[in-house]
């Protein structure tokens, strides 16, 4: 009785947070495009950058951002989580929101990308073409101004400003492993190991979906201990790594219907989990399958490089992995959150394993 109470309150904690967070965005729009610019002469480029983030920011699960407020919660005491402090927390996600979608329109362009979301990229909306590298630019800017607004007599300021600019390096760095192990047009599967997959996906996904979020609440909770943070940093890391595994299995085995995408990672010459561990596993006969195939827009090639990836049981491999890496994660947790509320982490593992989208 007392679990399904404490699920009921957080179910009810959660649901309020996102609608905070959701009537929080046009208030930052608003912030972002009115007032103290309009003498400028510069409304033009503001009217466009309204709708740029309106059209970018808003649209995905918001997971990333809605884990600030939620970190913060299991940080802070009832009694110092003031109204402001919500509101800080609120105004944080959304820059990490703001910075996902700077990455996602700059990657769209990068990939060849036709549809995100489920509508069409920024790029290739009539009109925009390549100006979508400055429309980008301009999301990634007004994060920096949202904070220096908003919470430059705050303690954490500069430990924000940091980890920000941090996470956005260590991004790019990812983004460039990705981009050179499969450049365009040349396949080359020898490229593709478990430790070259492993360093992009730390730096391009791990850093800013999962240590960021809780590393900025636990700034703003006066948490700035090394220590601490490394500790946060093992356990999220390895999150990170587990999603994106997850993601990769899900592009070529989720149902589109309920994912809302169909997967291309074969197509598109990925170095995806599914396509490194299958190389560590079969004969040098389906190599030879696999080098003739993967990276092909062709359907056929397709079909058989999901024909061979079910011979060697991907599936079953991929389960017994989640399940390794779920039972790793708790391990982490007893070993490195001493000091940190474990729910911060288990509200992480919630959402993401055995999820189906």
């Amino acid at each position: 009785m007392g679990d399904t109470v404490c699920n009921g309150t957080q179910g009810k904690k959660l649901l309020l947070d996102s609608q905070l967070f959701d009537a929080k965005f046009e208030e930052l729009v608003t912030e972002l495009t009115e007032g103290d610019l309009q003498d400028l002469g510069v409304a033009d480029a503001l009217s466009r950058l309204k709708e740029i983030l309106r059209y970018n920011v808003p649209g995905g699960k918001k997971n990333r951002g809605l884990s600030v407020i939620a970190s913060l919660r299991e940080l802070l005491p009832a009694s110092q989580l003031t109204q402001d402090a919500v509101q800080k927390a609120l105004l944080v996600g959304w820059c990490i929101e703001m910075l996902q979608a700077f990455f996602l329109m700059a990657d769209d362009i990068m990939d060849a990308s036709v549809t995100r979301r489920g509508q069409p990229c920024w790029y290739k909306r009539d009109g925009i073409g390549l100006d979508a590298i400055n429309d980008s630019f301009l999301v990634e800017s007004s994060i920096y101004r949202l904070l220096l607004r908003q919470c430059r007599d705050q303690p954490y300021y500069v430990h924000l400003l940091e980890l920000f600019n941090e996470t956005t390096f260590q991004t790019e760095l990812g983004q460039t492993l990705d981009l050179i192990t499969a450049p365009p047009g040349q396949i080359d599967l020898n490229r593709f190991t478990m430790e070259r997959y492993k360093a992009i996906v730390k730096y391009k996904t791990a850093f800013y979906s999962f240590y960021l979020p809780v590393a900025s609440a636990m700034y703003m909770a006066g948490i700035d201990s090394e220590e601490e943070h490394n500790n946060a940093k093992h356990i999220l890391l390895e999150m990170g790594e587990f999603f994106q595994i997850q993601d990769d299995f899900l592009d070529c085995y989720g149902d589109p219907a309920v994912t809302g995408k169909i997967g291309t990672d074969i197509q598109d010459n990925k170095c995806s989990w599914l396509v490194v561990k299958a190389l560590e596993v079969m004969t040098p006969q389906q190599r030879s399958v696999l080098e003739a195939c993967y990276g092909r827009k062709d359907e056929a090639s397709v079909a058989k490089v999901k024909e061979l990836y079910n011979s060697l049981q991907m599936p079953m491999l991929y389960h017994t992995y989640e399940e390794e890496s779920y039972q790793r994660l708790q391990k982490l947790i007893a070993q490195h959150a001493q000091n940190l509320p474990h729910a911060i982490f288990l509200n992480f593992a919630k959402k993401i394993y055995k999820r189906n989208k």
